[in-house]
């Protein structure tokens, strides 16, 4: 994420922006909210053309719109903010504005939050990780997926069958293989699987392409496809390359979370359950589902809330709903606290 310009007076005020990256886009979703307006360059109709004709000529124009719904299209590569026409052109209506990666928008809000000047920190920093592809492996199964902040996306599968030459059969999956990451561009590769064929695979890529054995480390994990993926971020191993990596500790979190919940230990779930925490002032680490902290906001001030659980020394953490934790979090009602002391 680039920022552009910041003009906010206390919490008031304009933030123009570039999303660089699907991730920022994915950011975007949870920082624009229903109120504000929101600027970007769209095509609209020509409003000399005959309202009649189907072959309208359509012109680009910067125009704002008072928002009513965010939609994050992740296989679409766009954010679409749909809402009524505030400024830009002369008639009213309303306008969906698509916003890729590399076109700046403008965010006006009422008030900015913590959480969302925090988003566009994190999407800032983030800008300048370095890209990651995990390739999970076993013998005639390959499983890739590309390192996002919300989780593992998988990218691709290689399947091959052995025929009764299984070296030359071997090999050629292993081309098959490696053709496959040949699409990506990335500057780390996680080669992991259960058996042999991880190891194998890789000294097939020293072989085959030197630059790209060397972005390759190698490591164990049980399963291949989205549990091996979940392996090698519970293990650390981005970490090593990437720094510091928020999808697994919210994996952790959530380990913590559950072996509390199921020693009827010192954890709290549910908004009723949690808020009863929070008045003994219990809560010493707050895990909220991003998706869930959408949602009440539309309902009630959950920012103060949040806010108040901080003033009494407790940290919240908002975890992507994009992803298996946050996911298992929205399941335990989207809100979760780690407790000092059982209540």
């Amino acid at each position: 994420m680039k920022v552009v310009e910041e003009r906010l007076k206390g919490r008031q005020g304009e933030i123009r922006l570039i999303p660089e990256s699907i991730e920022d886009l994915w950011h975007l979703k949870y920082i624009i909210q229903p109120g504000d307006i929101v600027f970007s360059l769209t095509k609209r109709a020509s409003e000399s053309d005959d309202k009649l004709r189907s072959d309208k000529e359509m012109v680009t124009v910067r125009l704002g719109v008072e928002v009513e719904k965010v939609e994050f299209h992740r296989f679409a590569n766009r954010l679409r903010v749909s809402g009524r026409i505030v400024a830009g052109v002369e008639d009213s209506g309303y306008h969906t504005l698509n916003i890729t990666e590399g076109k700046e928008l403008s965010i006006i809000k009422e008030r900015w939050n913590d959480e969302q000047l925090e988003r566009i920190r994190m999407a800032v920093e983030s800008s300048n990780r370095p890209e990651v592809i995990i390739l999970t492996i076993e013998e005639g199964e390959a499983v890739i997926g590309v390192l996002r902040q919300w989780g593992v996306d998988e990218a691709g599968v290689v399947k091959m069958s052995y025929g009764k030459d299984r070296g030359d059969s071997r090999r050629e999956f292993f081309g098959e293989v490696y053709h496959a990451l040949k699409k990506y561009d990335f500057d780390y590769l996680v080669v992991a699987g259960p058996g042999f064929a991880k190891n194998d695979f890789y000294q097939f890529l020293k072989e085959k392409d030197r630059e790209m054995a060397e972005k390759a480390i190698v490591a164990d994990v049980s399963s291949i496809g989205v549990r091996g993926f979940v392996e090698v971020l519970k293990r650390g191993i981005v970490d090593r390359i990437a720094g510091e990596l928020r999808i697994k500790k919210d994996a952790e979190y959530m380990d913590m979370l559950l072996k509390e919940i199921s020693k009827n230990g010192r954890a709290a779930y549910g908004l009723e359950h949690v808020k009863k925490a929070l008045s003994f002032g219990a809560i010493e680490t707050l895990l909220v589902a991003d998706e869930f902290l959408r949602e009440e906001r539309e309902k009630w001030d959950i920012d103060s809330f949040l806010r108040e659980v901080e003033m009494m020394n407790g940290k919240v953490v908002i975890m992507s709903t994009e992803f298996e934790p946050g996911k298992r979090l929205m399941a335990l009602g989207g809100i979760a606290g780690l407790l000092r002391f059982n209540v």
